[in-house]
């Protein structure tokens, strides 16, 4: 499990440092997993779904909801929230901290904003090699002509 979680109390779901999902607005549903298991996957409903509103939490900026809104447009329902699904363990328990921790990390990287590129100058080389790669396409395109016979 992440470190941010451990610090975070139980009512929240900690995604970084500065950022955390009150445990109130996920929408946690349980089913039957699929797959191999037996007697017991037949009879314990051990995947665990989470869903989670977006565009309705309390605990975004606006700011933060329309940075989620693009960078999870995808994945976002018509309702506008985020459905995170895990069935890969054999407890609920377990299959509810794995689905949490996919939520958790969807959202840390969707609110990372990436630094401003800062523009500088083309080095000597990266000059040489862009005309030496144009001087060599001109070549090649030269040679294909069809010269006239005298």
């Amino acid at each position: 499990m992440s470190d941010t979680s451990a610090t975070a109390p139980r009512n929240l779901l900690a995604v970084n440092e500065a950022f955390s999902i009150p445990r109130s607005e996920l929408d946690v549903r349980v089913s039957r997993s699929s797959g191999a298991g037996g007697q017991h996957v037949n009879k314990t409903s051990s995947r665990v779904e989470i869903f989670w509103n977006v565009l309705g939490s309390r605990a975004l900026t606006d700011e933060q909801r329309a940075r989620l809104r693009e960078k999870l447009a995808s994945r976002l329902t018509t309702e506008g929230s985020i459905r995170v699904v895990a069935s890969d363990m054999r407890s609920q328990g377990r299959n509810r901290e794995l689905a949490e921790e996919r939520l958790a990390d969807l959202v840390r990287r969707a609110l990372i904003i990436p630094r401003k590129r800062r523009a500088t100058k083309p080095t000597r080389a990266a000059k040489e090699a862009r005309l030496d790669s144009k001087k060599r396409h001109s070549t090649k395109k030269r040679d294909r002509r069809d010269t006239p016979l005298d």
